[in-house]
């Protein structure tokens, strides 16, 4: 995604760095370490490889992910969050994450994070 020349407030930048479906989802599993593309593949339901792909680069582009790649045969790559970008992002993360656990208690979906293993049985 080319990123505009213009912003009303940095917000807006970081908004813009992070929208859409996926990437809050990407970041949010990487933060339990460095994987695999076919493990963040399986670990997040509905997303292609293609579409997990174009992220992972756009993430890396801004800084937000970094990739090490292994030699050998056959070529293994693991995605992990940078030490700066990354895990600044986390703390907002986790926020809306508190926030749409609370959301979903107050309006009576407690069994779906039950389900999901976002809390305990």
């Amino acid at each position: 995604m080319k990123l505009r020349d213009e912003y009303t407030c940095p917000l807006e930048l970081v908004h813009d760095m992070i929208k859409g479906k996926w990437k809050p989802i990407i970041l949010w599993r990487l933060r339990l370490g460095a994987t695999s593309l076919s493990k963040l593949e399986s670990d997040i339901d509905g997303i292609t490889q293609k579409m997990l792909l174009e992220h992972l680069k756009e993430l890396v582009d801004y800084g937000f992910v970094d990739k090490k790649t292994f030699a050998g045969y056959p070529l293994h790559v693991e995605y992990f969050l940078t030490e700066d970008m990354g895990n600044q992002i986390l703390e907002a993360l986790r926020i809306m994450q508190h926030i749409g656990i609370e959301y979903l208690k107050k309006n009576g979906k407690e069994n779906e994070l039950t389900e999901k293993h976002v809390i305990p049985d």
